[in-house]
């Protein structure tokens, strides 16, 4: 393992901070979608018109077309739409991947029914999560779902982002929200088959 390995990460928040990763493979970038949100779309959860929030390389959205949904997938790190365009022309599949800032989803003028998120809300700070948060209200109809996969307070260590309290998300989406299920489940990375402590939080904009 590599000195770089062995020292905790910064917790980026901005584009730039994600620039160096998708210089080469990322860690949460595993080539396939995450167990648990793989889960959730093969029980049907997934519906309607899918938003992938910082979906890097595109597995998330990938796996709502290839159900048949009508997906768009979003990063604000050029590099990873260009592989995320590349792996829907391999697998023939049609997503939109778009270079935009989950802070500001108004900008896309349209309305979504489900939101994936894994991994984003978890790198940002106080400030960022209030503004994520309000432009997710501003994207997500009426009885549509958010599903959030993200780092648990559970998981031992200070390696990598911030860990997140159940507590921390009931109050994030305590306006306009209603937290139909926090579960304990794994995230899946590059850096060892152990898996990292997380949660996947299921919400319903009310």
């Amino acid at each position: 393992m590599s000195e770089s390995q062995n020292r905790p990460a910064a917790q980026p928040r901005r584009a730039a901070d994600f620039v160096e990763f998708y210089k080469g493979t990322p860690p949460w970038d595993i080539g396939r979608p995450q167990p648990a949100l793989a889960a959730l779309a093969e029980s049907g959860a997934l519906r309607g018109r899918v938003l992938d929030a910082g979906c890097g390389t595109g597995e998330h959205a990938l796996m709502a077309a290839a159900l048949g949904l009508d997906a768009t997938g979003i990063d604000a790190v050029p590099a990873a739409i260009e592989r995320a365009r590349q792996k829907a022309g391999e697998r023939g599949l049609t997503v939109r991947f778009l270079v935009a800032d989950a802070l500001h989803l108004h900008s896309l003028g349209e309305r979504f029914d489900t939101v994936l998120d894994s991994g984003l809300f978890h790198v940002m700070n106080e400030e960022d999560r209030r503004a994520y948060v309000a432009s997710l209200g501003a994207v997500v109809v009426p009885g549509g779902r958010y599903f959030m996969l993200c780092f648990s307070d559970r998981q031992p260590g200070d390696m990598g982002p911030k860990r997140i309290a159940q507590a921390e998300i009931r109050s994030s989406f305590r306006d306009g929200w209603r937290v139909d299920a926090i579960e304990p489940v794994k995230i899946e990375s590059t850096r060892g088959p152990e898996g990292i402590e997380a949660w996947l939080a299921s919400l319903t904009r009310t």
